[in-house]
C-alpha cells in the first residue's frame, strides 16, 4: 500500500482553514481540524501544527471523535471560579426578598422587565444588616447588580 502524499498548503488554503476553525467551537472545531489533517495525509499533524498553529492534542481528540462517532465531553464547565450562589446558597433568595418590595413593572408596559428603586450597593448593605452576611463573604456590588439583572 502506497502512503498518501501531503497536499501543499497555499496561503489561501491556510487562511481558509484558520478562519473556519476560529468560527467553530468545541467538538465541531476539533472534528474539522481532524478532517483537515486526515486529508493532508502522513505528516499532516506536524504540518498543521507548524503552518496553522493548531494544537496536536486538540487534533488527536478530534480524531478520536471521528473514529468513535461520539463527542468527547469537555471539562470546560468544571473550570473557573464558582458563582457566589454556590458558596452562599441562600444569597439569591435573600436578594430577591430585599428587591421585590422595591420593584415595579414598566408603567408604559413596553417591557416585561422590572424596575427597582434600590441600588446594588444598597442591596449589599441590607444583606449585611438584615441577613448577617459579612463584608468579606459577599461578592462586590457589581456582581450583585449582574445577578439582579439576570434574575429578572
Amino acid at each position: 500500500m502506497r502512503p498518501k502524499t501531503i497536499i501543499e498548503l497555499t496561503e489561501n488554503l491556510k487562511s481558509l482553514y484558520i478562519k473556519t476553525a476560529k468560527r467553530l467551537k468545541g467538538s465541531d472545531r476539533r472534528q474539522f481540524m481532524a478532517e483537515v489533517v486526515k486529508g493532508l495525509g502522513i505528516g499532516g499533524q506536524t504540518l498543521v501544527e507548524r503552518e496553522l498553529g493548531w494544537n496536536r492534542r486538540t487534533i488527536r481528540k478530534g480524531m478520536q471523535e471521528l473514529e468513535s462517532g461520539q463527542t468527547i465531553i469537555d471539562g470546560f464547565d468544571r473550570s473557573g471560579r464558582k458563582g457566589a450562589e454556590v458558596k452562599l446558597p441562600n444569597l439569591l433568595k435573600d436578594m430577591k426578598s430585599l428587591v421585590d418590595p422595591q420593584s415595579q413593572t414598566d408603567p408604559s408596559f413596553k417591557s416585561i422587565r422590572l424596575y427597582t428603586r434600590i441600588t446594588a450597593s444598597e442591596v449589599r448593605r441590607q444583606l449585611i444588616a438584615q441577613y448577617g452576611y459579612t463584608d468579606e463573604e459577599l461578592p462586590t456590588s457589581e456582581t450583585i447588580r449582574r445577578k439582579l439583572v439576570s434574575a429578572q
